[in-house]
């Protein structure tokens, strides 16, 4: 149902963030800091590893390399990013906003979940400012990734073309043939230029716009986004919208919005910014007649998914069969099912018969693939060895690992 998203995320900076005080966003603060132990959740987890084993090695992957820190960022990023993908059109597009603390991370991990035919910018943003840097160069940029769905994505490049310099435009008349220059059609004739991917001509935010927000972001660096990958009317969302910047911008651009945010006055933010920044208020300054309908919608339960519930498709999962429904009632985790296997049947793998003195030996896998329609409910989930768990990979059934093992002589 989304055209767009277009979205300014934490970016893993290790740091708390506070807004200025007695500024319109007095209050508002978050932690840009991650710990494994204390930011993932099981489920994301036992999601990653079950249905997504390419995202889950590159979560594994920055916690190896960097920390459980990153890998933790990796693991909140990794579950909503394959939720934005879910619920994207066909011709729909998504630009990530970061910075080089995580972005290459983040790359990998959108790759596996996009899938890299789909990546089509690492958009660098640049700005000048003060700097206490000595030992290193200042860091003075940001980075957005731009993915779409699939080739049908939207991309307006005259909408968001910038007028050539004095230089350019003297070549063009005197280095060049002036009349193909001005000619329909000609690079001169259109009156400037599609940006390349590093956007130096948007300065960071000074003066009225800003609102406080500790991490806000210009406006025109989001009405550039929304005018390159949507039309006037089609849906923007923000999952993670703070001070409303993209939700304003897709206002002042006649485009409907959403946003999402855990800060629980930024309903009022929005409001606030609509009325300053997108000159949507009532003679009396109220923000109750800005919409046709009266009200700006606003919903603290989250909504009901309407598609039974099924997981998003990687583009590497695509051609695979799509899994049953998973039973109703008690939902176990990874572990919880691990346990309740070793008590019913004890440290037995059910690939080889052989039987373990220390249950660390067996790993939890499915009876039939993920990949054939397998649920991950515990009457799909077998404990298997490590070798067998090799052999077996996503395409063998159990029963199929079995007949594989007396094959080889393996079975005990």
């Amino acid at each position: 149902t989304i055209d767009l998203i277009a979205t300014d995320p934490p970016f893993n900076k290790g740091r708390d963030f506070h807004a200025t005080p007695d500024s319109l966003a007095a209050g508002s603060s978050f932690q840009d800091r991650w710990s494994w132990d204390k930011d993932v959740h099981p489920a994301w987890v036992d999601k990653l590893k079950d249905d997504f084993p390419e995202i889950r090695d590159v979560v594994e992957s920055a916690r190896s390399a960097h920390s459980d820190g990153m890998g933790a960022f990796m693991c909140f990023m990794a579950v909503r990013l394959l939720e934005m993908h879910r619920i994207l059109k066909p011709s729909g597009s998504i630009y990530l906003h970061c910075d080089p603390t995580a972005s290459h991370y983040l790359k990998t991990v959108m790759d596996a979940i996009f899938g890299a035919q789909n990546f089509h910018n690492e958009i660098v943003w640049g700005y000048k400012g003060a700097s206490a840097a000595k030992k290193w160069f200042p860091r003075k940029h940001d980075i957005i990734l731009f993915y779409a769905k699939s080739k049908d994505k939207i991309f307006n490049g005259d909408d968001v073309r910038i007028p050539y310099d004095e230089k350019s435009l003297e070549r063009a008349r005197y280095g060049l043939d002036k009349s193909w220059g001005e000619s329909e059609g000609g690079w001169l004739a259109k009156g400037g230029k599609i940006p390349e991917d590093w956007w130096s001509d948007i300065p960071i935010l000074r003066g009225k716009e800003r609102v406080g927000y500790a991490t806000q972001k210009p406006l025109a660096l989001y009405e550039r986004i929304i005018r390159a990958s949507s039309n006037p009317g089609d849906f923007v969302l923000d999952p993670f919208c703070g001070c409303a910047t993209t939700l304003v911008a897709a206002e002042r651009l006649g485009r409907q919005w959403a946003g999402i945010d855990l800060w629980e006055k930024a309903r009022d933010m929005v409001i606030e910014r609509l009325k300053q920044d997108a000159d949507l208020q009532s003679p009396d300054g109220s923000a109750k007649d800005m919409f046709p309908n009266g009200k700006i919608g606003y919903f603290t339960e989250p909504p009901k998914r309407t598609d039974d519930g099924q997981e998003a498709a990687t583009p590497l999962k695509a051609k695979f069969t799509r899994p049953r429904q998973e039973p109703g009632g008690e939902r176990l985790s990874r572990d919880e099912m691990l346990k309740r296997l070793l008590e019913q049947e004890g440290a037995k793998c059910q690939g080889c018969n052989r039987i373990f003195d220390d249950p660390r030996y067996l790993q939890l896998d499915h009876n039939t693939p993920r990949a054939d329609g397998g649920i991950n409910h515990i009457s799909n989930r077998v404990l298997l060895c490590g070798p067998c768990n090799q052999l077996k990979s996503n395409l063998l059934t159990l029963s199929g690992l079995r007949q594989e093992n007396r094959k080889r002589g393996y079975m005990r």
